[in-house]
């Protein structure tokens, strides 16, 4: 029985995270647009990849520690130092780099996203609360129309 070695999942990996890059620069458009539709449609696309960028890590950690080695990115370098495989570098380099650039796009649309957010609270408060202060809400808790009808206070005296 053969062994595969830590490097063997190096080129999927690195077509899974540039796949998952490719849809972050959509999705970052598509939170620009606010286009909640094309989001719906694309965020359950990325969660698979992601799914299967984990599994195939898990793969080369299994690989690592079977070498001896840390299961971990740490680990990674150094079987990479230790076997002085230049492919093997050459594909770890890119993985990190691509990976790198996918955080920060991450990091990027984790600000818009909460952008969004803060906006769309701001509307709803807007909703909840009459511009003539004091006043019942326009709007409940449950998204139903209170009525604001005339005051129903009474004058004693």
């Amino acid at each position: 029985m053969s062994t595969a070695s830590p490097s063997t999942t190096l080129p999927q990996e690195l077509a899974l995270i540039t796949s998952v890059l490719e849809l972050m620069k959509q999705e970052q458009q598509l939170l620009v647009s606010a286009d909640t539709a094309g989001l719906a449609e694309l965020t359950p696309r990325k969660a698979q990849v992601v799914v299967d960028i984990t599994a195939l890590a898990q793969q080369r950690y299994q690989c690592l520690a079977a070498a001896g080695f840390a299961a971990d990115d740490s680990g990674m370098q150094t079987w990479i130092e230790r076997n002085g495989d230049a492919d093997a570098l050459s594909g770890w380099q890119a993985l990190l780099d691509v990976t790198r650039e996918a955080k920060e796009l991450n990091r990027i649309n984790g600000m818009l996203i909460n952008k969004q957010l803060s906006h769309t609270q701001s509307l709803i408060n807007a909703m909840r609360t009459p511009t003539s202060g004091g006043e019942a809400a326009v709007y409940g808790p449950r998204g139903q129309a209170t009525p604001t009808g005339p005051s129903k206070r009474y004058v004693v005296g």
